[in-house]
């Protein structure tokens, strides 16, 4: 079944199937309407992506070469090795005895914490966003990582499922 929405034209109540914005009747402000969303994703986005990376991503040397890690060939056979090992599936969520479906590779110790760590397959799973948000609210209380923390000497934990149980702690 094709996917289908209203028409942009104010008090029009056709419905368009996707991806176009309007009916046959007012099809005619489609191109101008395109024009316009173009117009503003080229404004702001290099504005957001400029702010972004300057302040938050590349805020200092070390996170720099952090994060130049990621566009390397090394990382991106590294992922995919994990992404088949663990069969595209997060392990914080089967650990809970949930199948989840993801696509993000994430350091099990943060590289933030320990940067010997992360070329090394076993610090390496699969996660979800859900768990990926949760896993990063713990690690920057549980190590001190993130933007304004200072990193606290702890032990670091390698277990996932003793990772999830302070995770699910944490969130009560």
């Amino acid at each position: 079944m094709p996917r289908v929405r209203r028409c942009r034209q104010l008090g029009c109540h056709a419905m368009v199937t996707f991806p176009d914005h309007y009916c046959q009747q007012h099809y005619e402000h489609e191109a101008e309407y395109l024009a316009s969303r173009q117009r503003w994703s080229r404004g702001n986005d290099k504005q957001y992506t400029h702010k972004y990376n300057t302040i938050t991503r590349y805020r200092n040397e070390d996170k720099r070469q952090q994060y130049s890690f990621y566009r390397t060939r090394q990382w991106s056979h590294l992922r995919q090795q994990v992404l088949e090992r663990d069969h595209y599936l997060c392990a914080y969520c089967k650990v809970q005895g949930v199948i989840t479906l993801a696509k993000t590779v994430d350091h099990v110790v943060p590289i933030e914490f320990d940067e010997t760590l992360k070329a090394n397959v076993d610090n390496l799973a699969v996660i979800c966003g859900k768990c990926h948000r949760a896993k990063t609210e713990f690690e920057q209380k549980y190590y001190g990582t993130g933007q304004g923390n200072e990193l606290k000497h702890v032990t670091p934990i390698t277990d996932i499922p003793s990772i999830v149980v302070l995770m699910n702690e944490q969130s009560i």
